[in-house]
């Protein structure tokens, strides 16, 4: 027999080893049950032991049971316990369990969600997570969403849409006749704008030094009186939830504004856009309906799995037309072909996640969902206030602001809390000042975990003192 037949056959005999994935799912099960006990980051003994997959590709086949074997014990200890309730980092959320399990599904489905006639069941839950997202944030009706990796993708996708269809306004096709010679367009953005939109800007030939950067106040806001006039050669970037204080950028006083001058505003929404859904929140979004595109992270505030990003948009066709491509053996078909909408053709049915999870929460459940998570930070600002800790951001959101008597007691005790195990936050700079950031962003967080978190703060600071 060929070797390629015995390959096949071998794969064949390893897809219809039940016992395989009954293991798999074993092993999922006890990651899941014992996350809470497990230190929130990696000890120094299972970094070390990382090094067992530092060997040269094998020559031959190795078996599937070593395989899974090898992840459970090398690679599940050193995994971060984002899932768990005292990871208070980089704005990741935790993940709702009837996602995980519809992932588990879908993955084994093995979907590619480019087209309708490859996929018509993850076209079907695309077509109702637009609807239900629009629906649940207020924003127009006829708004289309596109389903990517993250919020980076997502903002580039937006501002993509958005110079291209400032351009087509001034008579200038960028698919047919790319970026040279074409009229100019001014892009404004605020002075803490995500260092994603820079990079998306950049990967679109808008370079940095041509930016208009307006002034933001000491929440990180764009101020509104000193935005220059608009117009419509202008791209607008507003900000919904600072990654540092969670602030919002004044859109009443800007959005209607900027729709008057025809200017595209694109709103980086990452984890703050889901307060459009927030019973106590909602006020800081007001306006922001008045956008043209918006991007967001379903895994951030919604706890959905990871790789679930949104774009937005208002025009349809615009969004469309920036993402479009042909080719012959390209079947497109009267029902939605998700393509259309995001920079990738194949790509896995990542809306099928993003459904289960709206469809578990429900309109209430997120509301709800939202108000807790933003309540737990005011209350583990409190709790460190009450501590001696001062607290530089108002809690707008669900991010807070910590730092020490000194610039040096903060960065050692920042040090400290990610060693101890306990919990785990990152580090940033406000106001020329090292601070250490904390985002709450997991259903998983219990007014246990802020207590001991706070616990853990005061020890790393004795500590750092010395």
């Amino acid at each position: 027999m060929a070797e390629t037949s015995v390959v096949s056959e071998r794969l064949r005999q390893q897809a219809r080893d039940r016992g395989l994935f009954e293991r798999a799912k074993e092993y999922a099960l006890e990651y899941m049950q014992t996350i809470g006990e497990r230190g929130v980051y990696p000890s120094e003994q299972a970094l070390d032991r990382l090094g067992t997959f530092q060997e040269n590709l094998p020559e031959d086949s190795a078996d599937p049971w070593e395989i899974l074997d090898m992840l459970h014990r090398t690679g599940s200890p050193a995994t971060v316990a984002q899932t768990g309730g005292r990871y208070f980092g980089f704005v990741n959320g935790g993940i709702v369990p009837a996602a995980l399990a519809a992932r588990w599904l879908a993955d084994t489905w093995d979907q590619n969600a480019a087209l309708y006639v490859i996929s018509p069941v993850a076209s079907a839950l695309e077509s109702v997570c637009e609807r239900w997202l629009t629906d649940l944030l207020g924003l127009p009706e006829e708004t289309a969403a596109g389903f990517v990796s993250g919020t980076s993708t997502a903002t580039l996708c937006g501002l993509a849409a958005g110079r291209d269809e400032l351009l087509r306004r001034s008579g200038w096709d960028v698919n047919a006749r790319g970026l040279f010679g074409a009229p100019e367009i001014r892009v404004i953005l605020g002075a803490q704008a995500h260092s994603t939109v820079y990079k998306a800007l950049s990967l679109l030939g808008l370079g940095k030094e041509r930016l208009t950067v307006v002034p933001a106040d000491d929440q990180g806001r764009m101020i509104a009186k000193e935005l220059p006039e608009l117009d419509r050669r202008t791209l607008l970037i507003l900000q919904a939830g600072n990654v540092n204080t969670g602030a919002f950028d004044p859109f009443v006083s800007i959005c209607g504004k900027a729709r008057a001058a025809g200017a595209w505003v694109h709103v980086d929404g990452a984890f703050g856009l889901w307060a459009a859904a927030s019973r106590k929140r909602k006020h800081l979004t007001e306006a922001v309906r008045l956008a043209d595109s918006w991007s967001a992270d379903a895994h951030k505030t919604l706890n959905a799995p990871y790789d679930s990003g949104i774009i937005f948009c208002l025009h349809r066709e615009a969004i469309t037309r920036a993402m479009h491509m042909t080719g012959s053996y390209i079947v497109y078909s009267d029902k939605r072909d998700g393509m259309l909408y995001t920079p990738e053709m194949s790509r896995r049915a990542r809306a099928v996640e993003l459904w289960a999870t709206l469809k578990v929460l429900g309109r209430r459940g997120v509301a709800g969902l939202v108000d807790e998570l933003c309540d737990k930070a005011e209350q583990f600002a409190t709790g460190l206030g009450k501590e001696g800790f001062t607290i530089r951001n108002r809690v707008w959101f669900n991010q807070v602001l910590v730092s020490c008597e000194s610039p040096e007691i903060t960065r050692a005790t920042l040090e400290n809390v990610q060693k101890s195990g306990e919990c785990w936050c990152g580090g940033t700079v406000w106001e020329n000042e090292p601070v250490v950031r904390i985002s709450v962003c997991s259903f998983m967080t219990t007014q246990e975990d802020i207590e001991r978190s706070i616990r853990a703060f005061v020890t790393a600071r004795k500590r750092a003192r010395g």
